[in-house]
């Protein structure tokens, strides 16, 4: 959170707090009656935090834990096998997951060369509704897996905004730069080395026949996050400036601070969506 006036108001950030999915997910296990269950998690906040609150949260609906194991996708190949040893040596049928899709993805492949199936998957919202996952799952080790995702929604005009966001000017504009470049594989003249072989950008390549997750409406519910982020710091500014008698008078607003808020949020979740 960052407060901007005690008084007024609490300005949230563009995701929900995974306290609520983790607790979403221990009543999802309890739902379906699994009281004996394994868990994996990606070995970051994301992960641990998110796993300590599901297990705290299952332990209270009387839900057993056979083994908790962490993976983070830079680990050595011998961590892996280590977890499928421990997955094939377990009786627990139910395997819950809260991996970041990166961690997961690390993994998938292995677990389906070492055949891990029969197994009923619970996922976290990172790699639940991701399409490149489910691309991936060619044993379909995966079918049945359930878990919690981010609401969907629709940001009107986005989809058209980004597809005629053209001709671009490198010069004031680095965030769609990074983005033309890595989406095109080129250069533009500006910032190109005498010993780059990408070819040169024009700014006028065709937008039209792009897939990636830059364009991708499945992943509507991100992008609204972040727009629901940035309308949050636009009605608490609005409060706080428009407000008289009830507010302190001693509040000073800086400029900067406000902005940097505002292009974090967006280049954050570009930039995820770019390398992702």
């Amino acid at each position: 959170f960052l407060i901007l006036d005690k008084s007024l108001c609490h300005m949230c950030l563009t995701i929900p707090s995974d306290y609520y999915q983790s607790r979403a997910l221990a009543h999802l296990v309890k739902y379906f009656g699994w009281t004996w269950v394994g868990a994996i998690r990606s070995n970051d906040d994301y992960g641990n935090n998110g796993m300590a609150t599901f297990t705290e949260t299952a332990q209270q609906l009387g839900i057993c834990l056979e083994y908790s194991v962490s993976f983070f996708r830079t680990d050595p190949y011998v961590k892996i096998q280590k977890i499928i040893e421990i997955i094939k040596a377990s009786t627990s049928k139910v395997i819950v997951a809260f991996l970041a899709r990166a961690d997961f993805n690390v993994l998938l492949p292995e677990f389906s060369y070492h055949n891990l199936s029969g197994y009923q998957w619970v996922g976290s919202e990172s790699w639940i509704f991701d399409s490149q996952t489910a691309e991936m799952d060619m044993h379909h080790i995966l079918d049945g897996a359930i878990g919690v995702s981010i609401p969907k929604a629709h940001v009107t005009g986005l989809r058209e905004f980004i597809l005629n966001k053209k001709p671009i000017n490198p010069s004031n504009n680095e965030l769609f730069t990074e983005f033309w470049e890595t989406t095109f594989s080129c250069k533009f003249k500006e910032l190109k080395s005498s010993a780059d072989i990408q070819r040169e950008c024009t700014g006028h390549e065709d937008m039209t026949g792009v897939q990636n997750n830059f364009i991708d409406m499945s992943l509507m519910p991100i992008f609204n996050n972040v727009y629901k982020g940035v309308y949050a710091v636009a009605h608490a500014l609005h409060n706080i400036l428009s407000c008289n008698k009830t507010c302190n008078k001693n509040v000073q607003l800086d400029p900067f601070m406000v902005s940097f808020l505002l292009i974090y949020m967006t280049v954050f979740t570009l930039r995820f969506l770019i390398k992702n």
